[in-house]
């Protein structure tokens, strides 16, 4: 039987400005990616959705990305090697007091947006964002998009890390995801994102928008917790998984 674990990411309210239905989605993944502060939440946001997730029973993540509250990380930043070392170190830091602070600990670490988006595509900077971390926590557990520049520094640096896929984006031939920007990038009908996350899943391989599959480890599968049918989906897809015969339970 196949296992998969169900990732969502969370923590992503600011102050009075909330963002996503984290209490509703932590009944139903089994990781959480919290954000750490610079991209979106704050301090007081991360210990309540820590706390909500170890209630819960799901896996906590931190979930680092640049500092760009206004553009929610996803504007591209240039950072120097150092630079970038430090980003990472500084988040997964807080990320790791806040949940000793409540009695819990990290199992993974999960980069975001654009962050993420620019370690798919080079390996060194993925290298040096996961040494980065790996010095802090040597045994924390590397979530890395599957395909992409992101596994193959994960392989290179022999660490901990689990394949991730999306459900609600395309993607293109090379593996890499549609920009947000295209039309199609997003997928907002549940259906449909189930079924193609089966088929992923059953084949073990990336599917594009153009049908070219790319062989690789399925671990985890993301379910955004920002849009506005996220629950949905995410209850939608675990239960067409479940039914399928997939065992959903944490990496």
């Amino acid at each position: 039987m196949a296992k998969v674990d169900l990732n969502a990411d969370m923590g992503e309210s600011f102050g009075p400005w909330p963002m996503g239905n984290d209490a509703a989605l932590l009944g139903i993944v089994t990781s959480a990616n919290v954000a750490c502060g610079w991209h979106a939440g704050d301090a007081d946001t991360m210990a309540k959705t820590m706390a909500l997730a170890r209630d819960n029973g799901v896996n906590i993540g931190a979930h680092p990305g640049f500092a760009d509250l206004q553009g929610f990380g996803r504007r591209r930043i240039k950072l120097s090697p150092s630079e970038l070392e430090n980003l990472v170190i500084y988040q997964l830091g807080a990320a790791q007091a806040t949940a000793a602070a409540l009695g819990t600990s990290l199992r993974h670490l999960k980069l975001h947006g654009a962050l993420a988006n620019m370690c798919a595509e080079d390996e060194d900077m993925a290298r040096t964002a996961y040494s980065a971390a790996l010095r802090v926590a040597p045994e924390i557990v590397i979530m890395a998009i599957a395909a992409t520049a992101q596994e193959r520094a994960v392989r290179a640096l022999d660490c901990n890390w689990v394949g991730e896929i999306f459900a609600d984006r395309a993607y293109e031939d090379n593996g890499l995801l549609v920009d947000r920007s295209k039309p199609g990038a997003v997928i907002h009908d549940e259906q449909e994102a189930s079924e193609r996350i089966l088929r992923m899943v059953d084949e073990q391989a990336l599917i594009s928008q153009n049908g070219v599959k790319i062989p690789t480890q399925v671990d985890t599968i993301c379910l955004h917790g920002d849009g506005e049918t996220a629950v949905q989906i995410a209850q939608t897809l675990r239960d067409n998984l479940s039914n399928a015969g997939v065992d959903i339970q944490p990496f």
